[in-house]
């Protein structure tokens, strides 16, 4: 079976995106390393944050508003401290949050925030990365 440059892309997850009569391949946001499906059937991947180690997966349920973040490691092994934390971005809220001394990954935890931004923030041993007042709808 033959199949076209596009649907070879497409499976590897490269989306292909016409612009101005080229054609240009792009990553998906996924691609980076693998976000592993631990927050559930109808979340997608929306961003993501590379660590050492690792990598820090955001996921939108568009059907419920909830957000959700999860930390992979890239290789499974013996425990390091890993974390996933999530909050509504307006002060005074909670962060939901789950860190410990994993072998694979830290989540899910999530934050109902249809409408609003949020904050997030990852952790892998003493790598660390946050996107704060981000993903805003």
């Amino acid at each position: 079976m033959k199949r076209s440059i596009k649907q070879t892309l497409a499976r590897v997850g490269v989306a292909v995106v016409a612009t101005a009569g080229a054609v240009v391949a792009v990553p998906s946001v996924a691609q980076a390393a693998d976000y592993n499906g631990a927050c559930g059937s109808g979340y997608r991947v929306v961003d993501s944050m590379s660590l050492k180690g690792g990598t820090a997966f955001l996921t939108y349920n568009s059907s419920t508003g909830q957000n959700c973040a999860v930390t992979v490691r890239d290789s499974p092994g013996s425990p390091v401290y890993v974390l996933a934390s999530i909050s509504l971005a307006t002060g005074g809220n909670p962060w939901y949050k789950d860190g410990d001394y994993y072998g694979s990954y830290a989540g899910p935890v999530y934050v109902h925030a249809p409408g609003q931004c949020i904050d997030w923030i990852a952790q892998i041993e003493w790598d660390s990365a946050q996107q704060l007042d981000s993903h805003c709808g």
